[in-house]
């Protein structure tokens, strides 16, 4: 059958074209793609093509169809899998798959697997793996921000602590401790301030720093300190570019001695030296944030690694029970991952979109595969709707503004609704 799709043919070499799947073995699945969450991953992929460790070396050949959180329906499945999943089912999955030791994913690896197109075909070790997820809620971008939820998710499962005397590590954050996000009121660091402020285990304070003061109080607006306060955590957002020294002021907040978890959500090496350097006795330090220079590189206090037991490790993404637990929590509404998104558009906006990731402002830039439509700010869908005399437009504005300015269910069941035209 044709599908649609953008699909990666060399670095910067994104195409919207139309191809034709092969149909399905006995051990695959076809679905129905309905939307995907575009992520920086996707950008550091499409500027540099083969030269990315997940995308293979004859993509000019076999091009890979971008986007990798992704949800949708399942359209036909082969005879292996039939007792299993169901025409009809909407789906999410986990693609960190990590098959056989491979680092290959759908949205860099695959040639009739990924997100950004209007139907895929997911290969048998997807279901071999257990990483195909039936999805019982209501809203398809809830399944697919599930899967930037469960990166945030892993971050707090593999922090480790420390006893001393003791040569063993006790996993997960510190309950009741110290938190700091760094540069963390963009998409991501949103997604990671609401699953703390909601888990199970929590800290009991969580300190948000970012230098854009616009996304700071967009962040305070939707998280109120006072809000934070009654489940017994105290909350602050910091512009650390208003102070001389900025690590002076995240100490002090911590009364002075620092922050038992840290999560570094920028590639940059003065943010990750400030990240170390708040660190206190036995601090964790999540450098969450993937730069694209494979040379990157930060100054820690390693006497503080000797003395104090501080200690960096990174996470990539989080694995299937981390997207089950993202699923639960949303479903249950103790977490919210539509505060992660700022934009909607079309599958025709996902080229652009992708390739111009770091130069629009905003967080998750969400794509419904089967709509053409520019990419859009949710802020912006009343002025726009008022220019062109779009009512749709209007009346979508009308629904977001009655859920505090966030996309939601019912503003997605309106756009589906409304805009498809197929």
């Amino acid at each position: 059958m044709k599908a649609k799709g953008v699909r990666l043919h060399g670095a910067n070499d994104l195409r919207l074209e139309e191809f034709e799947l092969p149909e399905i073995t006995d051990d695959e699945i076809l679905v129905k793609v309905v939307s995907d969450s575009i992520c920086m991953s996707t950008y550091k992929c499409a500027i540099l093509g083969a030269a990315h460790k997940r995308v293979h070396e004859d993509v000019a050949e076999h091009p890979a169809i971008m986007g990798h959180e992704f949800a949708g329906d399942i359209v036909k499945v082969g005879k292996n899998h039939q007792d299993t999943f169901k025409p009809g089912m909407k789906f999410t999955l986990q693609p960190a798959l990590n098959y056989k030791g491979t680092m290959w994913s759908p949205g860099y690896s695959y040639e009739f697997f990924g997100g950004d197109t209007t139907y895929c075909v997911i290969p048998a070790e997807v279901m071999e793996l257990g990483c195909l997820l039936e999805y019982k809620g209501r809203a398809y971008y809830e399944a697919s921000l599930a899967e930037p939820m469960s990166c945030s998710i892993g971050a707090f499962n593999a922090a480790y602590h420390t006893q001393m005397g003791v040569y063993t590590h006790q996993m997960g954050i510190k309950e009741g401790g110290k938190m700091a996000i760094m540069a963390g009121a963009g998409p991501m660091g949103l997604g990671a301030l609401t699953y703390a402020l909601h888990r199970d285990v929590r800290p009991s304070m969580v300190v948000v720093t970012d230098l854009n003061q616009e996304r700071l109080d967009r962040a305070a607006a939707l998280f109120p300190p006072e809000e934070a306060l009654k489940d017994g955590i105290e909350l602050h957002f910091v512009n650390t570019g208003k102070f001389e020294d900025p690590v002076a002021e995240l100490m002090r907040i911590s009364g002075g001695k620092g922050y038992d978890d840290v999560l570094c959500y920028a590639p940059v090496a003065s943010v990750v030296t400030q990240s170390s350097a708040i660190l206190g006795r036995d601090g964790c330090l999540n450098f969450f944030a993937g730069p694209t220079d494979n040379q990157f590189s930060a100054t820690i206090n390693f006497y503080d690694v000797h003395y104090n037991s501080t200690h960096v490790m990174g996470t990539t993404g989080g694995n299937t029970d981390d997207m089950i637990e993202s699923l639960k929590l949303t479903a249950e509404g103790r977490i919210n991952p539509a505060v992660m998104v700022t934009h909607i558009g079309g599958l025709d906006a996902a080229a652009e979109t992708t390739l111009n990731l770091p130069k629009i402002p905003g967080g998750k830039k969400l794509i419904y595969t089967h709509l053409s439509m520019p990419l859009t700010a949710l802020t912006d869908l009343r002025a726009k709707g008022e220019a062109e005399g779009d009512k749709r437009l209007t009346e979508l504005a009308d629904i977001v503004d009655a859920h505090n300015g966030l996309w939601c269910p019912e503003a997605e069941e309106y756009l589906l609704a409304n805009f498809i035209q197929e």
